[in-house]
Protein backbone atom coordinates (compact mmCIF):
# COMPACT_ATOMS: atom_id res chain seq x y z
CA UNK A 1 0.00 0.00 0.00
CA UNK A 2 1.78 3.04 0.74
CA UNK A 3 5.24 3.83 2.00
CA UNK A 4 4.56 7.73 3.09
CA UNK A 5 2.41 7.16 6.34
CA UNK A 6 3.45 9.04 9.24
CA UNK A 7 1.49 7.83 12.19
CA UNK A 8 3.80 6.67 13.99
CA UNK A 9 7.54 8.39 13.83
CA UNK A 10 10.37 5.69 14.41
CA UNK A 11 12.92 6.37 17.12
CA UNK A 12 16.22 6.89 15.52
CA UNK A 13 17.31 4.47 19.46
CA UNK A 14 15.28 2.02 17.60
CA UNK A 15 17.92 -1.00 17.45
CA UNK A 16 21.09 1.02 19.12
CA UNK A 17 20.03 3.26 22.14
CA UNK A 18 22.60 5.87 22.61
CA UNK A 19 24.84 5.50 25.83
CA UNK A 20 23.67 7.17 28.46
CA UNK A 21 20.40 7.04 27.19
CA UNK A 22 17.29 6.20 29.68
CA UNK A 23 15.73 3.54 28.55
CA UNK A 24 12.38 3.43 26.41
CA UNK A 25 9.34 3.64 28.35
CA UNK A 26 7.45 0.72 27.77
CA UNK A 27 10.53 -1.08 28.95
CA UNK A 28 10.28 0.16 32.57
CA UNK A 29 6.14 -1.58 32.41
CA UNK A 30 6.68 -5.11 34.66
CA UNK A 31 6.65 -7.69 31.74
CA UNK A 32 2.74 -8.93 32.62
CA UNK A 33 1.00 -5.90 32.76
CA UNK A 34 2.69 -5.21 29.42
CA UNK A 35 1.55 -8.62 28.56
CA UNK A 36 -1.77 -8.12 29.53
CA UNK A 37 -2.05 -4.42 28.20
CA UNK A 38 -1.00 -5.97 24.69
CA UNK A 39 -4.09 -8.70 24.84
CA UNK A 40 -6.48 -6.38 26.06
CA UNK A 41 -6.56 -3.46 24.29
CA UNK A 42 -9.77 -1.72 23.88
CA UNK A 43 -10.35 -3.02 20.35
CA UNK A 44 -9.69 -6.33 21.17
CA UNK A 45 -12.07 -6.34 24.13
CA UNK A 46 -14.38 -4.92 21.61
CA UNK A 47 -14.09 -7.99 19.52
CA UNK A 48 -14.84 -10.22 22.23
CA UNK A 49 -17.66 -8.48 22.86
CA UNK A 50 -18.71 -8.75 19.26
CA UNK A 51 -18.10 -12.44 19.62
CA UNK A 52 -20.33 -12.62 22.41
CA UNK A 53 -23.00 -11.22 21.25
CA UNK A 54 -22.91 -13.58 18.27
CA UNK A 55 -22.72 -16.39 20.61
CA UNK A 56 -25.79 -15.29 22.32
CA UNK A 57 -27.74 -15.15 18.52
CA UNK A 58 -26.69 -18.37 17.89
CA UNK A 59 -27.95 -20.04 21.33
CA UNK A 60 -31.15 -18.31 21.12
CA UNK A 61 -31.77 -19.52 16.94
CA UNK A 62 -29.95 -22.63 17.38
CA UNK A 63 -29.41 -23.81 21.09
CA UNK A 64 -29.32 -27.47 20.44
CA UNK A 65 -26.39 -26.74 17.40
CA UNK A 66 -24.39 -23.67 17.99
CA UNK A 67 -23.30 -24.17 20.97
CA UNK A 68 -22.27 -27.91 20.59
CA UNK A 69 -18.96 -29.32 20.75
CA UNK A 70 -18.45 -30.60 17.55
CA UNK A 71 -19.82 -26.69 16.21
CA UNK A 72 -17.67 -25.19 18.15
CA UNK A 73 -14.58 -27.85 16.44
CA UNK A 74 -15.94 -26.76 13.11
CA UNK A 75 -15.63 -22.92 13.95
CA UNK A 76 -12.55 -23.00 15.03
CA UNK A 77 -11.27 -25.32 12.50
CA UNK A 78 -12.71 -23.56 9.32
CA UNK A 79 -10.99 -20.56 11.09
CA UNK A 80 -7.76 -21.85 11.06
CA UNK A 81 -6.79 -21.82 7.62
CA UNK A 82 -7.45 -18.23 6.94
CA UNK A 83 -6.34 -17.41 10.21
CA UNK A 84 -2.83 -18.41 9.29
CA UNK A 85 -2.73 -16.67 6.33
CA UNK A 86 -4.19 -13.41 8.15
CA UNK A 87 -1.21 -13.35 10.46
CA UNK A 88 1.42 -13.32 7.33
CA UNK A 89 -0.70 -10.25 5.97
CA UNK A 90 -0.89 -8.62 9.25
CA UNK A 91 2.76 -8.24 9.42
CA UNK A 92 2.71 -6.89 5.59
CA UNK A 93 -0.35 -4.31 6.50
CA UNK A 94 1.68 -2.93 9.27
CA UNK A 95 5.13 -2.58 7.59
CA UNK A 96 3.01 -0.36 5.01
CA UNK A 97 2.14 -2.84 2.33
CA UNK A 98 -0.14 -4.82 0.61
CA UNK A 99 -0.72 -8.61 -0.67
CA UNK A 100 -3.28 -9.10 -2.94
CA UNK A 101 -1.54 -12.76 -3.85
CA UNK A 102 -2.27 -14.71 -0.94
CA UNK A 103 -5.33 -16.64 -2.08
CA UNK A 104 -3.58 -17.36 -5.39
CA UNK A 105 0.01 -18.54 -3.25
CA UNK A 106 -2.18 -20.75 -1.50
CA UNK A 107 -3.68 -22.65 -4.65
CA UNK A 108 -0.52 -23.26 -6.39
CA UNK A 109 1.36 -24.38 -3.19
CA UNK A 110 -1.77 -26.55 -2.58
CA UNK A 111 -1.45 -27.96 -6.10
CA UNK A 112 2.28 -28.37 -6.25
CA UNK A 113 2.06 -30.28 -3.07
CA UNK A 114 -0.82 -32.56 -4.50
CA UNK A 115 0.93 -33.50 -7.58
CA UNK A 116 1.82 -37.48 -7.72
CA UNK A 117 5.49 -36.52 -7.58
CA UNK A 118 5.13 -35.02 -4.63
CA UNK A 119 2.71 -37.25 -3.11
CA UNK A 120 5.88 -40.11 -3.84
CA UNK A 121 7.48 -38.73 -0.90
CA UNK A 122 4.97 -38.84 1.88
CA UNK A 123 3.95 -36.08 3.98
CA UNK A 124 7.42 -34.59 4.80
CA UNK A 125 7.79 -33.73 0.88
CA UNK A 126 4.06 -32.67 0.81
CA UNK A 127 4.26 -30.14 3.31
CA UNK A 128 8.02 -29.21 2.25
CA UNK A 129 6.99 -28.59 -1.07
CA UNK A 130 4.21 -26.34 0.15
CA UNK A 131 6.75 -24.55 2.76
CA UNK A 132 9.02 -24.27 -0.42
CA UNK A 133 6.53 -22.77 -3.16
CA UNK A 134 5.08 -20.11 -0.71
CA UNK A 135 8.55 -18.96 0.61
CA UNK A 136 9.50 -18.60 -2.81
CA UNK A 137 6.36 -16.81 -4.00
CA UNK A 138 6.67 -14.70 -1.39
CA UNK A 139 10.16 -13.92 -2.08
CA UNK A 140 9.37 -13.19 -5.81
CA UNK A 141 6.60 -10.30 -4.13
CA UNK A 142 9.35 -8.67 -2.10
CA UNK A 143 12.27 -8.62 -5.17
CA UNK A 144 9.79 -6.67 -6.79
CA UNK A 145 8.53 -4.79 -3.92
CA UNK A 146 11.52 -3.81 -2.12
CA UNK A 147 14.92 -3.40 -5.48
CA UNK A 148 12.36 -3.61 -8.38
CA UNK A 149 10.24 -0.57 -9.72
CA UNK A 150 6.65 -2.22 -8.67
CA UNK A 151 4.49 -0.57 -6.27
CA UNK A 152 2.61 -3.78 -3.77
CA UNK A 153 -0.56 -3.05 -5.62
CA UNK A 154 0.43 -4.05 -8.52
CA UNK A 155 3.78 -6.47 -7.77
CA UNK A 156 1.29 -8.81 -5.74
CA UNK A 157 -1.88 -8.25 -8.27
CA UNK A 158 0.66 -10.12 -10.94
CA UNK A 159 1.50 -12.68 -8.59
CA UNK A 160 -2.27 -13.26 -8.20
CA UNK A 161 -2.64 -14.11 -11.98
CA UNK A 162 0.40 -15.63 -12.03
CA UNK A 163 -0.14 -18.08 -9.61
CA UNK A 164 -3.78 -18.93 -10.28
CA UNK A 165 -2.37 -19.27 -13.68
CA UNK A 166 0.12 -21.39 -13.06
CA UNK A 167 -1.54 -23.66 -10.40
CA UNK A 168 -4.43 -24.20 -13.82
CA UNK A 169 -1.73 -25.22 -16.06
CA UNK A 170 -0.81 -27.82 -13.33
CA UNK A 171 -4.03 -29.06 -12.45
CA UNK A 172 -5.51 -28.91 -16.09
CA UNK A 173 -8.44 -28.14 -14.09
CA UNK A 174 -8.48 -31.49 -12.56
CA UNK A 175 -9.21 -32.17 -8.54
CA UNK A 176 -5.69 -33.88 -7.60
CA UNK A 177 -6.57 -35.72 -4.85
CA UNK A 178 -4.68 -36.80 -1.96
CA UNK A 179 -3.57 -40.96 -1.03
CA UNK A 180 -1.45 -40.43 1.15
CA UNK A 181 -2.98 -41.91 4.34
CA UNK A 182 -0.97 -39.97 6.74
CA UNK A 183 -2.22 -36.68 5.50
CA UNK A 184 -5.69 -38.22 5.16
CA UNK A 185 -5.67 -39.48 8.92
CA UNK A 186 -4.39 -35.58 9.84
CA UNK A 187 -7.97 -34.24 8.81
CA UNK A 188 -9.88 -37.05 10.11
CA UNK A 189 -12.70 -36.75 12.63
CA UNK A 190 -11.34 -38.46 15.21
CA UNK A 191 -7.83 -36.56 14.92
CA UNK A 192 -7.16 -35.26 17.96
CA UNK A 193 -4.50 -34.15 19.89
CA UNK A 194 -5.07 -33.10 24.06
CA UNK A 195 -8.91 -33.11 22.22
CA UNK A 196 -8.13 -30.50 20.25
CA UNK A 197 -7.92 -30.43 15.97
CA UNK A 198 -4.52 -30.37 15.00
CA UNK A 199 -5.45 -27.69 12.69
CA UNK A 200 -6.13 -25.70 15.27
CA UNK A 201 -3.27 -26.64 16.87
CA UNK A 202 -0.76 -25.57 14.24
CA UNK A 203 -2.79 -22.20 13.94
CA UNK A 204 -2.64 -21.70 17.62
CA UNK A 205 1.23 -21.91 17.28
CA UNK A 206 1.00 -19.98 14.31
CA UNK A 207 -0.53 -17.31 16.22
CA UNK A 208 1.89 -17.37 19.23
CA UNK A 209 4.64 -17.30 17.01
CA UNK A 210 3.26 -14.14 15.29
CA UNK A 211 2.42 -12.51 18.98
CA UNK A 212 6.37 -12.96 19.72
CA UNK A 213 7.74 -11.45 16.56
CA UNK A 214 5.61 -8.43 16.50
CA UNK A 215 6.07 -7.70 19.90
CA UNK A 216 9.53 -9.04 21.35
CA UNK A 217 11.86 -8.74 18.81
CA UNK A 218 13.79 -6.32 16.59
CA UNK A 219 12.18 -7.82 13.40
CA UNK A 220 8.97 -6.62 15.18
CA UNK A 221 9.87 -3.40 16.16
CA UNK A 222 11.48 -2.69 12.36
CA UNK A 223 8.43 -3.77 10.61
CA UNK A 224 6.31 -0.97 13.03
CA UNK A 225 8.94 1.64 12.10
CA UNK A 226 8.86 1.27 8.45
CA UNK A 227 5.14 0.99 8.52
CA UNK A 228 4.74 4.29 10.22
CA UNK A 229 7.72 5.98 9.07
CA UNK A 230 10.07 4.39 6.23
CA UNK A 231 12.11 7.56 5.91
CA UNK A 232 12.79 8.45 9.53
CA UNK A 233 13.45 4.25 9.98
CA UNK A 234 15.94 4.65 7.09
CA UNK A 235 17.68 7.80 8.90
CA UNK A 236 17.41 5.21 12.21
CA UNK A 237 19.83 2.79 10.48
CA UNK A 238 16.96 0.07 9.08
CA UNK A 239 17.67 -1.87 6.29
CA UNK A 240 14.02 -0.65 4.97
CA UNK A 241 14.74 -2.99 1.52
CA UNK A 242 16.05 -6.16 2.99
CA UNK A 243 12.70 -5.75 5.92
CA UNK A 244 10.07 -5.22 3.27
CA UNK A 245 11.63 -8.30 1.17
CA UNK A 246 11.28 -10.63 4.46
CA UNK A 247 8.07 -9.51 5.16
CA UNK A 248 6.83 -10.54 1.81
CA UNK A 249 9.07 -13.79 2.51
CA UNK A 250 7.22 -14.47 6.21
CA UNK A 251 3.67 -13.57 3.86
CA UNK A 252 4.01 -15.79 1.59
CA UNK A 253 5.31 -18.90 3.80
CA UNK A 254 2.42 -18.57 6.11
CA UNK A 255 0.55 -19.27 2.98
CA UNK A 256 2.06 -22.48 2.39
CA UNK A 257 1.48 -23.59 6.18
CA UNK A 258 -2.33 -22.83 4.87
CA UNK A 259 -1.86 -24.53 1.66
CA UNK A 260 -1.24 -27.85 3.53
CA UNK A 261 -3.64 -27.32 5.91
CA UNK A 262 -6.27 -26.46 3.59
CA UNK A 263 -4.99 -29.87 1.61
CA UNK A 264 -5.52 -31.63 4.84
CA UNK A 265 -9.07 -30.20 5.57
CA UNK A 266 -10.38 -31.24 1.56
CA UNK A 267 -8.02 -34.54 0.82
CA UNK A 268 -7.47 -32.70 -2.41
CA UNK A 269 -5.43 -29.92 -4.48
CA UNK A 270 -7.28 -27.20 -6.78
CA UNK A 271 -6.55 -24.46 -8.72
CA UNK A 272 -9.64 -22.59 -6.94
CA UNK A 273 -8.56 -23.17 -3.46
CA UNK A 274 -7.99 -19.99 -1.37
CA UNK A 275 -10.07 -18.08 -3.73
CA UNK A 276 -11.16 -14.86 -1.92
CA UNK A 277 -8.13 -15.39 0.97
CA UNK A 278 -6.76 -11.98 -0.27
CA UNK A 279 -10.28 -10.37 0.76
CA UNK A 280 -10.95 -12.04 3.93
CA UNK A 281 -7.26 -12.30 5.38
CA UNK A 282 -6.89 -8.26 4.44
CA UNK A 283 -10.89 -7.56 6.55
CA UNK A 284 -9.65 -9.81 9.21
CA UNK A 285 -6.87 -7.68 9.67
CA UNK A 286 -8.62 -4.23 9.48
CA UNK A 287 -11.57 -5.41 11.42
CA UNK A 288 -8.73 -6.28 14.52
CA UNK A 289 -7.30 -2.98 14.04
CA UNK A 290 -4.79 -3.05 11.39
CA UNK A 291 -3.90 0.59 10.37
CA UNK A 292 -4.16 -0.03 6.12
CA UNK A 293 -1.28 2.78 5.86
CA UNK A 294 0.54 0.75 7.95
CA UNK A 295 2.48 1.42 11.30
CA UNK A 296 -0.09 -0.11 13.77
CA UNK A 297 -1.88 -3.55 14.52
CA UNK A 298 -1.96 -6.78 16.19
CA UNK A 299 -1.76 -10.60 16.35
CA UNK A 300 -4.66 -11.15 18.44
CA UNK A 301 -6.97 -8.52 17.05
CA UNK A 302 -6.36 -10.13 13.56
CA UNK A 303 -7.28 -13.71 15.30
CA UNK A 304 -10.28 -12.22 16.65
CA UNK A 305 -11.27 -10.87 13.50
CA UNK A 306 -10.76 -14.52 11.85
CA UNK A 307 -13.24 -15.17 14.36
CA UNK A 308 -15.64 -12.97 13.89
CA UNK A 309 -16.10 -13.95 10.25
CA UNK A 310 -16.03 -16.99 10.86
CA UNK A 311 -18.81 -17.29 13.41
CA UNK A 312 -20.82 -14.98 11.33
CA UNK A 313 -20.60 -17.16 8.34
CA UNK A 314 -21.41 -20.56 10.85
CA UNK A 315 -24.80 -18.27 12.29
CA UNK A 316 -26.03 -17.81 8.59
CA UNK A 317 -25.01 -21.88 7.48
CA UNK A 318 -26.65 -23.16 10.50
CA UNK A 319 -29.98 -20.32 9.97
CA UNK A 320 -30.31 -21.57 6.19
CA UNK A 321 -29.44 -17.87 5.72
CA UNK A 322 -28.99 -16.12 2.39
CA UNK A 323 -24.99 -16.31 1.37
CA UNK A 324 -26.03 -12.74 0.05
CA UNK A 325 -27.18 -11.52 3.32
CA UNK A 326 -23.92 -12.90 5.01
CA UNK A 327 -21.45 -10.85 2.81
CA UNK A 328 -23.69 -7.44 3.36
CA UNK A 329 -23.30 -7.74 6.85
CA UNK A 330 -19.39 -8.94 6.68
CA UNK A 331 -19.41 -5.46 4.52
CA UNK A 332 -21.40 -3.68 7.16
CA UNK A 333 -18.28 -4.30 9.77
CA UNK A 334 -15.87 -3.90 7.41
CA UNK A 335 -17.07 -0.23 7.20
CA UNK A 336 -18.02 0.00 10.94
CA UNK A 337 -14.29 -1.14 11.24
CA UNK A 338 -12.86 1.40 9.08
CA UNK A 339 -14.87 4.42 10.43
CA UNK A 340 -13.48 3.15 13.80
CA UNK A 341 -10.07 3.13 12.61
CA UNK A 342 -10.04 6.88 11.38
CA UNK A 343 -12.01 8.31 14.50
CA UNK A 344 -9.03 6.50 16.27
CA UNK A 345 -6.56 8.25 14.04
CA UNK A 346 -8.22 11.46 14.51
CA UNK A 347 -7.71 11.73 18.23
CA UNK A 348 -4.07 10.68 18.28
CA UNK A 349 -3.18 13.85 15.67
Amino acid sequence: MTHGATSEPASPSLDKPRPGAPPPGPAKRPAGRLLLGRLTDVHSVSLIGVLAVLAVIGAATKPDQFLSTDNLQLILTQASVIGVVTVGVTFVIIGGGIDLSVGAIVALASVWCTTVATQEFGMGGMIFTALLVGLCCGLVNGVLIAYGPMVPFVATLAMLASARGLALHITEGRTQVVSVESVLDLGGRDAYVLGVPPLVIIFAVVTVIGWVLLNRTTFGRRTVAIGGNPEAARLAGIAVKRQRLMLYALSGLCCGIAAFMLVVLSGSGQNTNGNLYELNAIAAAIIGGTLLSGGRGTIIGSVLGVLVFTTITNLFTLNNLDSAGQQIAQGAIIVAAVLLQRRSAAQHT
